[in-house]
Order: C-alpha cells, then sequence, then structure tokens
C-alpha cells in the first residue's frame, strides 16, 4: 500500500519525503487554509501560485492532488484545464481533485456535474482523483467515469455513523467499538474501513483500474487496517505518519541492547 501526505503543508510534506517512504500529496481548500493561515501568523506574505509551485517541486516524482472549488460542470472543467495546465509542467505530477457530487443541496439538480466533469477532463488525459466518496457506488460511478483514483473517507463515515446511531466519541478511541458492529450502520456500511474494503472489492470484481485512496485516516490502526482491505493508497496526516513506527516496547529493547552492549562488541563494530 502506498502512503500519501494529506497536507499542504510545505514543512510537513518536506519532512515526510525525507523519511524516504513519501508516495504522493493530497491537498484541499481546507488544507490550503490551515497551511495559509500558519504561515499569516507568522507574519509571511503568501504568493499563491509560488507556494502551489514549491509543493509540485517538493513533490517533484510523486503524484500530488489539487482540488477545483466550482461546483458546476462548467466551472469544473474550466478549473481542471487550469490548474492542470499552470502547473503540471512544473513537475508532471498534478492530479485533479474533482468531488463525486458538487450538489450543495439534496434537491440540486447538479449531483450528476461531478462524473460528467471527471469523464470530459479525463478524457483529455488529466488524471483525476475523486473526492467526497462515502459510498461503494459512488466509487463505481467515478472509476467508470474515468478517475485514475478514488478517495473514500473513512474518518468521517465513522463520525456519521457515530452521530446517526448515538454514539458518543469518548465511547471509544476506535470505531466500530468491539460488539457494535452488528448494530450500527448506515446503507450497509457498518464504519469507515468497511466502506473502503467494499470499494476494493467492487472495482476489483469488475477489473477497473482505478486505485482506491483511503482518505480521513485518523489513527495507524486505520492505516493497518486499510492495508489489510486492500486500499491500494492511504494518505495520511503528518501527525499520523510520525505514529506509525513507534511502540513502547521497541524503545524499551533499543534501551536494553545499549544496555547490554559490551566493549569489545562495540569496538569491533567502530572499526
Amino acid at each position: 500500500m502506498k502512503i500519501f501526505i494529506d497536507s499542504a503543508d510545505i514543512e510537513e510534506i518536506e519532512k515526510a519525503k525525507a523519511y524516504g517512504l513519501l508516495d504522493g500529496v493530497t491537498t484541499n481548500p481546507s488544507l490550503i487554509k490551515k497551511a495559509v493561515d500558519k504561515l499569516k501568523k507568522k507574519g509571511e506574505n503568501i504568493d499563491m501560485e509560488a507556494y502551489i509551485t514549491k509543493i509540485l517541486t517538493v513533490a517533484k516524482g510523486l503524484p500530488v492532488s489539487l482540488e477545483v472549488i466550482g461546483t458546476s460542470y462548467d466551472d469544473m472543467v474550466k478549473e481542471g484545464k487550469r490548474i492542470f495546465e499552470k502547473f503540471n509542467h512544473v513537475a508532471n505530477n498534478v492530479y485533479v481533485k474533482i468531488p463525486i457530487d458538487p450538489a450543495l443541496a439534496i434537491d440540486s439538480g447538479s449531483h450528476f456535474a461531478g462524473l460528467n466533469a471527471i469523464k470530459e477532463l479525463s478524457s483529455q488525459g488529466i488524471p483525476i482523483n475523486c473526492t467526497l466518496i462515502f459510498t461503494p457506488e459512488q466509487a463505481l460511478l467515478a472509476a467508470k467515469a474515468g478517475a485514475a483514483f478514488v478517495s473514500p473517507f473513512a474518518g468521517r463515515i465513522d463520525d456519521y455513523i457515530k452521530k446517526k446511531n448515538n454514539i458518543s466519541s469518548e465511547k471509544t478511541d476506535y470505531f466500530p467499538a468491539d460488539g457494535l458492529e452488528d448494530d450500527i450502520e448506515d446503507n450497509g456500511i457498518v464504519s469507515g474501513i468497511d466502506l473502503i474494503e467494499q470499494c476494493v472489492i467492487i472495482l476489483r470484481k469488475y477489473g477497473l483500474k482505478t486505485k482506491v485512496l483511503a482518505a480521513s485516516i485518523r489513527n495507524p490502526r486505520q492505516v493497518r487496517e486499510s492495508a489489510l482491505v486492500g486500499a491500494d493508497i492511504a494518505t495520511l496526516p503528518f501527525g499520523v505518519i510520525e505514529k506509525l513506527l513507534i511502540h513502547e516496547k521497541t524503545i524499551e529493547g533499543m534501551n536494553k541492547f545499549a544496555e547490554d552492549t559490551v566493549d569489545e562488541y562495540a569496538g569491533l563494530l567502530k572499526g
């Protein structure tokens, strides 16, 4: 499973890449706002074009998702083309993020505008990351429209199911809690990992080339379970990436090895 960083913070991206295992970067308007606000608090001026260019340069050789903000077919296609034409030449690594359903209300007439935009942009050779996936059906439609990636949101669907079933966030730090799986669901989905697994099963069943990108990952256990259910990619906040290696027993073992190392062995290794 590939590991992406879910961040628009250049410092975080640089650190994650320096660890040697980074496979890509995902951004969205909320992450860009967070990064910009951080810089503004430091009194720095923001040149957004230069900032995006820096992200792409730092991540050279790795796919970077940049999201449209329009909600109509025309706007998303126009913005998707503009993003790709303006930035892909920097490092040839731009993926355009399109929401599966850009409608701002249930009674909107624009529910299928995202799929139509995906089909149009992908037909022009622009790789698409379809975002805001909350059902396997959405993932299937996005894949059929030509998306390179589909991004099911594990953490957010967990939040939704907990709220729908009146489960306190304090009841468990991982969801679903043991023993609850048979009692809760949303449209046949019992957890964010279940959503990811069903997306994987459906796309594999029909031989679709679209990759499943596990998004909205909150903790290392969700990373492990995303891998277990066959996600092609998981995009992780920097804080989750840093937690993947840490275990107190590993630290304990290192201290024991250091304590037990005899001078003769140490001298042999130092040469």
